[in-house]
């Protein structure tokens, strides 16, 4: 199995995603260990001292006023776990809490947060024996970190709560450390605000969406291709050379994907009784701006995720001179921004994946093919309603464009008075991404039935071999009427398996 390890300097997207999807084990690092006795030793001797110092010895948020004792610091640290897991609604996915508690996890091991060794390798052990803490959808304001979600990790470490185990089962959290041999921790200072106090909710789930879109873009751009070779289009707008006067890199790459899936093909710059059509539409000869735009905003949201996962992200932090001190690095700005800035990016390209779908049923723009590519128009209806469905999902995804982090509603009694709703903004971009995947596979699912009624012309290599795999997917090609849900249901699993870029790139070799 896998194993990834932990050092001071953070980690990366392929570790988060090793650890969230794969179940890698994990392990610490001696720089690691180190690091977190040497913050150790910082603190405790702070909490020597008669000074109150936040986190520490002080209570919290709005409450940071009032002086602790000792005698009172393990119930303080305690106490903030069981009231903070407050999390309501339903269960999130549990890749979004390994994720989770991964970052939380990365973020100990910088060694600027206090935390115990033996509190960072308990973190690990839960980790690898499979056990997921029950994190809720409602409790993060994605400020002072997602504090719920967080919570109800820490409240597993301590035994408390329920949690699931290696094999699905909901258990009582304690039932499960101990049949692992896993010995719940007993928080001290600082420990319990460092669990709960970091972006690392949001920050996973933007590492899996960008790793989902990234091959949901390039299945995007095979589709496109197809469409445009259906609808008997020029592939001329698609010149690398017209694509360096507006360098634009994400532009280039996706001109370059559909030029080289569309390689080969009989049908492009065909036109319906030999009448020239001087431009296609704008949902056609357009894709590659379209889909560009969206690949450079990937790459900016790679690149804040890459400065996040080089953070550690908590309050107060431990400097390497000694210093405990306060900050407000918790705050989730500028990873929820990225989120929002995805959404908008995946509402676009559906809605442009759509209006090309729509163009391939409407005998009037489709340059000859039969109207909503039925068997007998009339006596079937053809694809009419797979694009109704389409056109859901998109009105769906434009509502989930809205922005999250143009959002804040203060808390703590006005202590915490501007949150950053990078958690929302990163849950309605889970439900984006998964919308977005069905959307184009209704696109693939029509355009492969168009080209296959384009008799007497050849399809491109790569476009035969997309037709040849989906049809072996399961996913049946044209004829009178029948259930239409299940092909649909195929395509979507088509396109989320990554069955459209294998297939094309077993032609064009790897697509950008």
């Amino acid at each position: 199995m896998h194993t990834v390890v932990l050092g001071t300097s953070g980690t990366t997207a392929a570790d988060v995603i090793a650890v969230a999807r794969g179940n890698a084990r994990i392990e610490l690092s001696a720089e690691a260990a180190s690091a977190l006795a040497a913050a150790r030793e910082i603190v405790d001797a702070l909490a020597a001292k008669p000074e109150p110092v936040y986190g520490v010895s002080t209570g919290f948020g709005a409450l940071a006023t009032r002086h602790i004792g000792p005698d009172l610091r393990a119930q303080l640290q305690r106490n903030i776990v069981r009231s903070h897991a407050a999390g309501m609604g339903p269960r999130v996915e549990r890749e979004v809490v390994r994720a989770l508690m991964f970052l939380r996890l990365k973020t100990v091991c910088s060694g600027h947060t206090g935390v115990r060794p033996e509190v960072a390798q308990t973190m690990a052990d839960v980790l690898n024996a499979g056990i997921t803490p029950v994190v809720h959808e409602y409790g993060s304001l994605g400020c002072s970190g997602d504090l719920a979600p967080l919570s109800h990790c820490a409240l597993t470490l301590m035994g408390e709560g329920d949690a699931e185990g290696p094999d699905g089962e909901l258990k009582p959290a304690g039932e499960l450390l101990a049949a692992h041999g896993i010995a719940p921790v007993e928080l001290r200072e600082k420990e319990g605000l460092a669990l709960l106090n970091g972006t690392d909710g949001m920050l996973g789930m933007l590492i899996m969406a960008l790793a989902d879109l990234d091959a949901l873009y390039k299945s995007a751009d095979v589709t496109a291709a197809l469409t445009l070779e259906a609808l008997l289009g020029t592939d001329k707008v698609l010149a690398p050379e017209l694509h360096a006067i507006r360098p634009h890199p994400g532009q280039a790459a996706s001109a370059a994907n559909m030029l080289a899936v569309l390689a080969g093909s009989e049908l492009t710059g065909h036109h319906q009784d030999d009448a020239p059509r001087v431009q296609d539409a704008y949902s056609v000869r357009c894709a590659p701006q379209v889909a560009g735009a969206g690949r450079d905003t990937m790459a900016h949201a790679r690149l804040v995720a890459e400065r996040e996962l080089a953070s550690a992200v908590d309050n107060p932090v431990v400097l390497a001179d000694g210093r405990v001190e306060s900050n407000g690095n918790f705050h989730g700005a500028p990873v929820a921004y990225v989120l929002d800035f995805l959404a908008i990016a995946a509402a676009d390209l559906g809605s442009i994946a759509e209006r090309r779908t729509d163009r391939l049923l409407d005998k009037n723009r489709s340059h000859g093919l039969p109207p909503f590519l039925a068997d007998d128009a009339g006596v079937d209806s053809g694809l009419m309603i797979a694009q109704y469905t389409q056109a859901a999902l998109v009105s769906e995804l434009k509502r989930l464009a809205v922005p999250a982090s143009a959002d804040s509603i203060p808390s703590s009694a006005m202590q915490e008075d501007h949150v950053s709703m990078g958690w929302s903004a990163a849950r309605k971009l889970r439900t984006a991404v998964d919308n977005l995947t069905r959307i184009v596979a209704i696109e693939l699912y029509a355009s492969t039935r168009a080209i296959e009624l384009r008799e007497g012309l050849t399809p491109a290599p790569a476009s035969r071999a997309v037709i040849e795999a989906v049809r072996k997917a399961g996913v049946e090609g044209p004829g009178p009427d029948r259930f239409l849900a299940p092909d649909l249901a195929a395509a979507d699993e088509f396109v989320r398996s990554g069955g459209v870029v294998e297939a094309a790139e077993g032609v064009t070799g790897p697509l950008a």
